[in-house]
């Protein structure tokens, strides 16, 4: 009897281990997702900081106003393409024909 009890508190065990691997299994890709490398071997995140910094030593900003400056840069979110192609539409006022395509190409793809 209390080797019946023991086999199915083992199998229990095995089988609520198995469905926590499972669960925990489907997640891994969106988490290995965000830190993929790029084309040039950096995270998203490193290609961002890069960015960022590289824009604050152009300004050429120091102390808490270079602090307040890449909390801003790396918070912010990317633009969608909805909000560029409406940029690029305000900017691209007054060009015509194959100008505006390659304004407009160029625009939409920073």
């Amino acid at each position: 009897m209390k080797q019946l009890i023991s086999l199915i508190v083992l199998g229990l065990a095995f089988s609520a281990g198995t469905a926590y691997a499972a669960s925990h299994a489907a997640s891994a890709p969106m988490a290995a997702a965000s830190k993929a490398p790029e084309a040039d071997g950096k995270t998203k995140q490193q290609t961002k900081m890069g960015d960022c910094n590289k824009e604050a030593g152009d300004k050429s900003l120091k102390g808490d106003e270079r602090k307040a400056f890449m909390k801003s840069c790396l918070s912010a979110k990317p633009a969608t393409q909805q909000s560029k192609m409406t940029t690029c539409n305000k900017e691209a006022t007054g060009k015509k024909g194959d100008e505006r395509k390659a304004f407009m190409k160029a625009c939409l793809s920073k």
